[in-house]
Formats: C-alpha cells, sequence, structure tokens
C-alpha cells in the first residue's frame, strides 16, 4: 500500500471516530435534556400535589386561621400589589439588601487581602476576629437600632456584617495562599509592592473572593429580613411581621412565599453568574 493511500486511510477512520464522538454527544445532550424535563414536570407535579392537598384540608380538617389556604394567599398577594404594599416592601428589603452585601463585601475583600499579607497582623487581630465572628449576628440588632434608629441604615449594618465575615475568610485565604514562589520570580524581575498586587495577588485570589461573594448572596436577603422582623417599618420582614401580629395567617404565608421566590430568584441568578465568570 502506497504512502498516499495510507494517509487517505488514516484521514477516513478519523473522520469516522470524530463523527462517532459528535453523534455520542448530541445523544448525551439529548438525553439529559430529557431528564431535566421529566425532572421539572415531577416537581410541578409535587407542587401541584401539595397545594391541592394543602387547599382540600384546609376547613375540612384544620381550621383556616392556622393553615390559612392558597387560595386566601393568592387573593392577599393580589391585594398586595393592587395597593403597591408588595413593591414597596420588596423595594425596600432588596435596597437594604444590595447595600448592606456592597458595604460587607467591599470591606471583607479589604480587611481580608491586608490580614492575608501581614501574617503579624493577622496573628495580633485573630482572636478579636474569631471572637466577633462567634457572636450571633443578630445581637448586634438592638445596637444597630439605638445607633441608627428602624430605618434603612440599621438594615444595612446588620446585613454588611453577615456578609463581611463570609467575603473576609474567602479573602483571607486566598491572600494569604498565594504562591510565594510566584511572588519571588516576579520581585526578581523587577516588580514593585503594587505589581506583585495586581498582577499576581488579585488574580490568584480572585476565585476565592468570588466564592466568598456568591455565598454572601444568600445571606444578604436573611440578613435584611432579620433586621427588618427586629424593627423596623417597611419591608418584607416587616410585612411578615405585620401579619403574624395581627393574626393574619394569610398574609403571613403570603409573605413567606414572596420570600421564597426572590430567594430562588436571587440563587438562579448567582448560579448562571458564576458559570458565565468560569468561562
Amino acid at each position: 500500500m502506497s504512502v498516499t493511500a495510507m494517509d487517505t486511510t488514516d484521514q477516513e477512520a478519523s473522520a469516522r471516530r470524530t463523527a462517532a464522538e459528535t453523534a455520542d454527544a448530541q445523544q448525551l445532550q439529548v438525553r439529559r435534556r430529557k431528564r431535566m424535563g421529566w425532572v421539572w414536570v415531577v416537581r410541578a407535579v409535587l407542587v401541584a400535589v401539595a397545594v391541592a392537598g394543602w387547599e382540600l384540608c384546609s376547613g375540612a380538617l384544620i381550621d383556616p386561621f392556622w393553615i390559612s389556604s392558597p387560595s386566601a394567599v393568592l387573593t392577599k398577594l393580589w391585594t398586595w400589589c393592587i395597593d403597591g404594599s408588595l413593591w414597596t416592601h420588596g423595594s425596600a428589603t432588596l435596597q437594604a439588601m444590595a447595600l448592606g452585601f456592597v458595604v460587607g463585601g467591599a470591606a471583607g475583600v479589604t480587611v481580608g487581602f491586608v490580614l492575608g499579607r501581614s501574617p503579624f497582623l493577622a496573628e495580633v487581630l485573630n482572636p478579636l476576629v474569631i471572637a466577633a465572628n462567634s457572636l450571633p449576628k443578630l445581637a448586634l440588632a438592638p445596637l444597630f437600632i439605638l445607633w441608627f434608629g428602624i430605618g434603612l441604615e440599621s438594615k444595612v449594618a446588620l446585613t454588611a456584617v453577615v456578609v463581611f465575615f463570609l467575603v473576609f475568610h474567602n479573602s483571607f485565604s486566598g491572600a494569604k495562599n498565594v504562591d510565594q514562589e510566584l511572588l519571588d520570580v516576579v520581585t526578581l524581575m523587577g516588580a514593585n509592592r503594587k505589581d506583585r498586587l495586581v498582577k499576581v495577588i488579585v488574580p490568584a485570589a480572585a476565585s476565592w473572593v468570588f466564592t466568598g461573594l456568591r455565598l454572601a448572596v444568600p445571606y444578604s436577603l436573611i440578613g435584611a429580613v432579620v433586621s427588618e422582623i427586629t424593627a423596623s417599618n417597611e419591608g418584607l420582614g416587616y410585612l411578615l411581621k405585620r401579619s403574624a401580629n395581627t393574626f393574619d395567617t394569610a398574609g403571613t404565608f403570603a409573605a413567606v412565599v414572596v420570600l421564597m421566590v426572590v430567594a430562588v430568584v436571587i440563587n438562579i441568578a448567582v448560579t448562571r453568574a458564576e458559570r458565565y465568570s468560569s468561562r
């Protein structure tokens, strides 16, 4: 067999392997889509069964005062939509959550980098950081209310504290675990402190920082809502507390449903942002 014929045979075999691999990948993708389709169908059925069972049990087996009913919850949500309560209180919670996340995240990254690159300072402040982190964050709520009142500032402060420690620990670990040999190499190449920080330390710790920020997003919602439940005059937490205090079971369930929807939307957004940033 000539050399040309052997090359042609190899090319045909390679083409067949590539076509087979492409077909397998397409079949795998189709099977994954079908599986996800069935997953969503089963989820929808389970939710429908739970809602239907709740509606049937309400009044027939259990007093609606205790469990309300899906129809009453929907009616309450519609009422809140019509009178603007849902948008007013929802935007107040999201505003406190966003500001607290920005403030706490920025402080966590800054302090984490400073202590991560300063072993002496980290050793000095380590007991204070452990003590502050061990403190239940809810215990700080009365203090923030005393300092800032029951407005936006106290909610932002409590949310920022919750976010701070989550971001701080990841930023500290990322800055501390930067490859020292790599830093020595760039130093020998003439890099100054700013160059080492911008071109080596920050890129090396970026994945740690993003992990901390991703973990902190849902907790920022928790911090804002807990602050509103403690003492506030607006927000979804306030709406939940007001409904519970007036024995409005439908309103309480409606506030819980809204918080669940907000949390799910936030988790989906964070997951997609993480996938996009990892490409």
